[in-house]
């Protein structure tokens, strides 16, 4: 497999933005090291584009006819190899060149389970959501059940103007498409792929357990609902007060302190808090609600049950560096041949951050979901979240954006980052 064509750029007219990525995937795809007939294209708009979201798609189809299928969505801010725009008219857009039978576009036209999908074997699949889907936890789960891994990957949409998102196959796989414009709004969308289609993915957490080392994690031994009532036997809210260190006979006090805090959930048995202290990446983050005085009670943004194991944990931009860059390496080791030529050793070694793309990285093109929350000054710099990946995984085709919410296998994060990227093999 060869390297994905890819582009991005920022203009306040949409058609001078199009033109400037056309124009370099187009450079590209004349290199020998790239793809040359791609037929996936996926598209990541800032939610400036929102009003000309159809207008794109349109546009994108008729200057790139070889490209029959598109997904994609829209985010407050958009990513790209080394980029980021925040709050700009922008878009970033991948090309993928995979085999015609291992991938299928979805969508609420064509969902998974329908017709056109017989026959097909979903491994994994890259997901867009709405995240005003009522039960939305719950259909990810079970899109998650319909791939033979249960691996997924992707995000909501976060258009301050409303979510939409890209979905239209154009080769005769999936019906009903064309007629619907492949703009969408609600529900979930994206693509499944096929076994031939290998990816690799890590989820980095930007949160850090309260207390140093490696944390506090307790069980919820009584629950009802989102309330959580009882920690290890005791009080939830009481155990929450002494760990902030705050009372509410000093209400504003209390009040900043409980804002400032999160928690983070967790499954019996799954991969919680590390001896490390950070967090594993079956952990998700959700926020505290409400809390109630006369039963001692906590309230989270989430379903609790009693078993489940809980941390208190607060965003930390150190914290979410330092695991972002393990990831990144996770990934590299993982892709590195045990043997290489001295000429690929050659062509990937020297300068990470300036070599050019190159195949013997194993990686074809990267997805990057991050929280909207976690772009920007959250890494220190405008910016400084995608240079950390490019720094670490070196230069390769990627597209993605800040979402609304991370998907990854089965689970809806917040404050997280997914990386997933296509292998070469």
């Amino acid at each position: 497999m060869k390297l994905f064509p890819s582009g991005h750029a920022t203009h306040p007219q949409w058609r001078m933005a199009a033109g400037l990525v056309l124009a370099q995937v187009r450079a590209q795809m004349a290199l020998g090291d790239y793809a040359q007939s791609p037929t996936l294209g996926l598209l990541y708009i800032t939610d400036h584009y929102s009003a000309e979201a159809q207008d794109i798609l349109d546009h994108l189809g008729a200057e790139l006819p070889e490209v029959t299928d598109w997904a994609g969505t829209v985010g407050v801010g958009i990513s790209a190899n080394n980029a980021e725009y925040f709050d700009e008219p922008a878009l970033s857009v991948m090309l993928c060149e995979l085999p015609s039978d291992q991938y299928r576009v979805f969508s609420g036209v064509a969902p998974l389970a329908g017709s056109e999908m017989a026959g097909f074997e979903a491994h994994t699949a890259l997901v867009h959501a709405d995240p005003e889907t009522p039960d939305l936890p719950e259909l990810i789960g079970d899109l998650a059940v319909r791939t033979d891994t249960g691996y997924l990957f992707g995000g909501l949409s976060s258009g301050r103007a409303g979510s939409l998102q890209f979905a239209i196959s154009g080769n005769g796989n999936i019906k009903g498409h064309g007629a619907a414009g492949g703009v969408f709004s609600g529900g979930l969308s994206g693509v499944v792929f096929g076994q031939g289609v290998r990816v690799v993915s890590r989820v980095t957490q930007g949160c850090q357990p309260l207390g140093g080392g490696a944390g506090r994690e307790r069980e919820i031994t009584k629950a009802d609902g989102n309330v959580i009532f009882m920690l290890d036997g005791e009080p939830a809210l009481d155990v929450l007060l002494a760990e902030l260190a705050v009372s509410l006979d000093q209400p504003q006090e209390a009040i900043d302190a409980v804002r400032a805090t999160l928690v983070g959930l967790v499954d019996a048995g799954s991969d919680g808090v590390r001896r490390t202290g950070d967090l594993g990446a079956d952990v998700v983050v959700r926020h505290i609600i409400g809390l109630d005085p006369s039963r001692r009670g906590i309230a989270v943004a989430d379903q609790v049950e009693a078993g489940m194991r809980m941390s208190f944990c607060r965003r930390s931009a150190q914290a979410a560096r330092a695991d972002l860059m393990r990831i990144c390496a996770e990934i590299r080791e993982e892709l590195e041949p045990e043997e290489q030529t001295l000429e690929t050793a050659t062509a990937i070694a020297a300068g990470e951050a300036d070599a050019a793309p190159h195949p013997a990285r194993g990686i074809a093109g990267a997805v990057y979901v991050s929280c909207s929350g976690r772009g920007g000054p959250h890494f220190g710099a405008p910016g400084a979240e995608l240079q950390i990946v490019r720094h670490a995984l070196g230069d390769v085709p990627l597209v993605g954006f800040f979402a609304a919410g991370e998907i990854a296998r089965h689970h809806l994060y917040g404050y997280t980052g997914v990386l997933t990227v296509f292998t070469t093999e």
